[in-house]
């Protein structure tokens, strides 16, 4: 079946909502996500969103503290551009719902995250995230302009590609008119063709064993984009959170928030002795880059699975009330961290790369904007400052939403893109084929392509990928297609760009750390 709507919006986290709320107003909107429309990364963030917003702060330090957790890749036009809009963008928020915590004297209670010079972190507890989402996807439901596909999931981006035409330049004669949209529960696929397309889907934390990611953070948006020969830049860059609840077996791994050491928790070797300090002056607030490098480097001297995070030291009572989340989490699993320490390890957390895109969000194929972890906007450059991606999303959503309204007139629909060609499909033999890929995939990736790497690792990370690649390519030409298995195809399109731009960078910068190419390079 063909579909037309104004705007398609894949995905559903801040970014992709507070799109479609903004583009609503001028056309019709249609949402897919192949979860709940609240199931996503944003639900997950627990720290918050930072913005200056105290007298003894300044866009200047933010700034600054942007740029040096960049390690010299930053844009700076760019993050002058988000850091002094981010007060409006917060007061915006407050006005469609979203509530901050606030101190004893009724004013918005501002925390300190590693890498910050001052306190300018809004939160919610430690829910953060989950408040934003619940509050804009409420605004969604009931707005009549916007429909919403749940347990849908989006294929590949339909180019001129389906139409047999020859694109004489790579990247730029590209035009995005929809996407191909699977439902999961019919297994039919929908042919949705759209004036203007946006990629929200998040990032890529599945690549490895270890993550905080939601399940559904497998990087379609970024694999289709570069199926569709869109420019994919600085995906070496993946973030691992120094401090994931040491659990083996849960997935994912339940993020314990930097807001924590913000507060003044300690990491302790498991022996209890203090270690961060041997690594940066700034011990524990040192950025994440730093930290979850000085805690891989502590496992593996002394043959531990974990390092502990000690709060039992912090005042029971504000800790208790500041991060109740963690709290109950930590006691459904036999741990009271008024008394205990809380056993960590690194896990995948953010991507810093991504779908190239300017300060508008367009991608480079014409009509198609990429917003959100899926987007790589030149914000974070080598590494994130910590809650600097939540207010990157809703920045770079209204900016990709004013300029969609302003060139919506100039599109109309491609009637004549074929619709889905089911030819040649059927049931897989065996669902163990596509699972014990996934498993191996994740195991090069963890093994070989994590927080240290090295040119010999990443050779044989490229070379077993290869394998996988070939076997779920023929695998998906002969099936009736599933989540899993196009969320597979995804991952290894990513996991190759991941090894492949890793392998081009011969330096160590930021999140990117190559034991044969130790030193940054300065030219």
């Amino acid at each position: 079946m063909k579909y037309k709507v104004d705007f398609l919006v894949i995905g559903s986290g801040l970014a992709g909502l507070q799109f479609a709320l903004k583009a609503s107003r001028k056309g019709k909107v249609l949402i897919v996500t192949k979860a709940g429309i609240d199931e996503g990364s944003t639900k997950y963030a627990q720290g918050g969103i930072a913005a200056v917003l105290s007298d003894e702060d300044s866009f200047q330090k933010h700034i600054e503290d942007t740029l040096i957790s960049g390690d010299g890749l930053c844009n700076r036009a760019v993050v002058e551009m988000v850091v002094r809009e981010a007060p409006d963008k917060i007061r915006e928020l407050i006005k469609m719902g979203v509530e901050f915590d606030k101190n004893s004297r009724g004013e918005l209670d501002l925390s300190r995250e590693g890498g910050h010079s001052e306190h300018r972190i809004l939160h919610h507890k430690d829910i953060t995230g989950q408040n934003i989402e619940v509050t804009l996807a409420k605004r969604v439901r009931e707005n009549k302009n916007i429909e919403v596909w749940e347990q849908t999931f989006a294929i590949d981006l339909l180019t001129q590609h389906h139409l047999g035409r020859l694109v004489k330049r790579w990247h730029t004669d590209i035009a995005c008119y929809g996407a191909y949209i699977l439902n999961l529960q019919s297994c039919e696929v929908d042919t949705v063709l759209a004036k203007i397309t946006v990629v929200a889907t998040g990032g890529v934390g599945n690549l490895y064993q270890t993550t905080t990611n939601p399940l559904v953070a497998t990087g379609d948006g970024i694999a289709m984009v570069y199926r569709a020969k869109g420019i994919i830049e600085n995906m070496e860059f993946v973030q691992f959170h120094p401090t994931s609840l040491y659990h083996p077996g849960e997935r994912p791994s339940f993020l314990i928030t930097e807001a924590l050491r913000g507060f003044g928790a300690v990491l302790r070797t498991a022996d209890g002795k203090k270690f961060m300090h041997k690594y940066d002056e700034r011990g524990c607030l040192a950025p994440r880059d730093i930290v979850a490098r000085a805690i891989d480097n502590e496992m593996k001297i002394r043959g531990d699975d974990y390092v502990y995070l000690d709060a039992t030291r912090l005042d029971a009572k504000e800790l208790v009330s500041r991060f109740p989340n963690i709290h109950n989490k930590c006691l459904s699993i036999g741990i009271d961290m008024r008394k205990d320490m809380l056993p960590v390890i690194p896990a995948a957390h953010y991507l810093c790369g991504g779908v190239r895109v300017d300060k508008n969000s367009r991608s480079s194929i014409h009509r198609l904007y990429a917003i959100g972890e899926t987007s790589s906007t030149g914000l974070h450059g080598a590494n994130r400052l910590a809650s600097n991606s939540l207010l990157e999303a809703v920045v770079f959503a209204d900016h990709a939403a004013e300029d969609a309204l302003a060139h919506l007139e100039e599109y109309s629909w491609q009637e004549d893109i074929p619709e889905w060609d089911y030819e040649g499909t059927s049931h897989p033999e065996e669902m163990i084929l596509v699972t014990q890929s996934y498993k191996e995939l994740q195991m090069i990736m963890s093994n070989y392509v994590g927080i240290v790497r090295s040119n010999l690792r990443l050779q044989r990370a490229l070379t077993r990928l290869g394998i996988i690649y070939n076997e779920t390519e023929a695998l998906y030409k002969k099936s009736v297609l599933s989540r899993k298995l196009c969320e597979l195809r995804n991952l290894i399109n990513v996991g190759y760009l991941v090894i492949k731009m890793a392998q081009a960078r011969h330096e160590s910068r930021g999140l990117h750390y190559n034991i044969d190419y130790p030193e940054k390079n300065e030219q």
